[in-house]
């Protein structure tokens, strides 16, 4: 498996022998690694696909959908390659050079609510708005941001973000009974004229002969909600996962039943609403169901969902460096957030105390400034604080519900750098910068940093060297030994940290830290 992986990271678009191995296995490790476009069909595929495999000499291999459909190949609706995970992920930061970070930040950063409908997609739209955007915040110029690009993707940022918008439009069709007018507005389209002309120049079908293609797979009549499908690459730790969020769900807007089915309420711009993640371990899938009232925000909302539970990972990768020290740890996820803000104020309020003293303050904090929703899950009706409820909460009032001055001075500094946008609190966002902007704020130290560059900023190789918790873990009593001793762990730190606290290192790692 590692000697695959290691052949399919150096693969060339031209050189497939690594990918038509991987293939043949229909091994659900691979899926998302590459796609398989078939010359004599014009179709596309994901490697665990169950049609027959095509002949070798039929077969040309591609890293991203966007190449696939660029060289005008369709999407498989068997397999049905908008349901893959993402390849490549979260920057290294690390160990890439600067335009893989570059390319892979802008990437992230099109599924900012702000940038995934800034462009229309119509063959005549001029794309340099979005792209120029982008660019700006990452500061680079709009010409040497598509030229990054175009070397990461092998294709244009317009390019890329035009077919995540027809793979979304293509699982709304399929999952859902969204009217297509909907469908449109939902996939970033910025009229159905436009969204029906793009769907037929690159699919071959209009938007109601797909969904007639997919009839039988969206959700029963009845269900509640809309029901779409995330994949990802086993194995998935799903225990460790679930009891990570059990331990830190906050009364009156996050429920882990029995049967380990997630529920929230989240709020994403001006839409609010709930949902509800389950897993399917035999499809390698998770469910996610979620109110209509999210419907235009879905593409948005699926790109977190994949953030909060770590789809996109690529569990043998990851193994590859950290088996040795944490033989235990295959399959673990590093638990993301549907909001940064959210989980920056969860940090700040697990500060220093303990897991079940935060959550009763999160919980409190909740009840007092959350907004009222109606919900059908039992147990979740309120919405978590707004940046402009907590900026402008009363010192009194936070005070009576157990937040110390400090503290407060804490979250209202968090509330006003992200109100003022000093404070980037998503995947997208680098690192080190925020960080340090973090740490700039009153009450924030390296370990509130670290931690919400792990969850929020999705940053792979962070490392809270300062938690007691992890030094006790790893057998030593300072944040220099615990530091010395991750240097073995990179770029692959934060699942390090998660196996630590969940107990998972192996015994020599721990002697032999220094």
């Amino acid at each position: 498996m590692a000697i695959m992986n290691s052949r399919l990271d150096a693969l060339a678009d031209t050189d497939g022998d690594a990918c038509y191995l991987a293939l043949k296995t229909r091994d659900a490790r691979f899926d998302g690694a590459f796609f398989t476009a078939v010359m004599s069909t014009g179709i596309y595929c994901r490697p665990v696909c169950r049609v027959r495999i095509p002949r070798r000499e039929n077969c040309r291999f591609y890293r991203h959908a966007a190449q696939a459909e660029a060289a005008g190949f369709r999407p498989c609706l068997r397999c049905r390659p908008e349901l893959a995970p993402r390849a490549g992920g979260a920057p290294a930061w690390s160990t890439e050079d600067a335009s893989h970070i570059l390319a892979r930040q802008a990437a992230r950063l099109m599924d900012e609510p702000e940038l995934w409908a800034a462009v229309d997609t119509d063959a005549g739209a001029q794309p340099a708005p979005v792209v120029a955007r982008i660019a700006e915040r990452l500061g680079v110029s709009d010409r040497h941001l598509r030229r990054l690009f175009e070397a990461e993707f092998g294709v244009s940022p317009l390019q890329y973000l035009q077919t995540r918008r027809l793979l979304a439009a293509k699982q709304l069709l399929a999952d859902t009974r969204l009217p297509v007018a909907e469908v449109a507005r939902a996939s970033g389209f910025g009229s159905v004229r436009r969204f029906q002309a793009a769907f037929g120049e690159h699919y071959g079908l209009n938007p109601r002969e797909m969904r007639r293609a997919g009839e039988g797979r969206s959700a029963a009549a009845g269900e509640a909600g809309l029901t779409v499908r995330l994949g990802y690459r086993p194995p998935y730790d799903l225990a460790t996962l679930q009891a990570f969020f059990t331990r830190r769900v906050l009364a009156g807007m996050e429920t882990v039943d029995a049967q380990g089915r997630i529920a929230r309420t989240l709020r994403i711009g001006a839409h609010a609403g709930w949902l509800m993640l389950r897993f399917d371990a035999e499809a390698a899938q998770v469910r996610l169901t979620l109110a209509e009232s999210l419907a235009p925000v879905l593409p948005i909302l699926a790109s977190r969902v994949r953030a909060l539970l770590d789809l996109d990972a690529d569990p043998a990768a990851i193994h590859a460096v950290l088996g040795p020290h944490f033989p235990a740890a295959q399959g673990l996820r590093v638990p993301g957030t549907l909001d940064g803000f959210e989980l920056a104020v969860r940090a700040v309020l697990g500060q220093q105390i303990t897991v079940a003293a935060a959550r009763t303050l999160g919980s409190r904090l909740v009840q007092a400034l959350g907004e009222p929703i109606a919900t059908p899950i039992d147990g979740l009706d309120r919405l978590f604080p707004t940046p402009a409820a907590l900026a402008a909460a009363d010192g009194d009032l936070l005070g009576r519900l157990g937040l110390v001055r400090q503290r407060q001075a804490a979250l209202r500094a968090v509330a006003e750098a992200v109100l003022d946008g000093r404070l980037a609190l998503h995947a997208g966002a680098e690192p080190q910068r925020n960080c340090a902007a973090l740490q700039a704020l009153p009450g924030i130290g390296a370990w509130t940093a670290q931690y919400i560059a792990m969850r929020a900023l999705r940053w792979p190789d962070a490392f809270p060297a300062g938690d007691i918790a992890l030094q006790k873990a790893l057998g030593v009593t300072q944040a220099r030994a615990a530091e010395a001793a991750s240097q073995a762990w990179r770029p692959w730190r934060s699942y390090a940290v998660l196996a630590a606290w969940h107990g998972m290192a192996a015994p020599s790692s721990t002697k032999e830290c220094p």
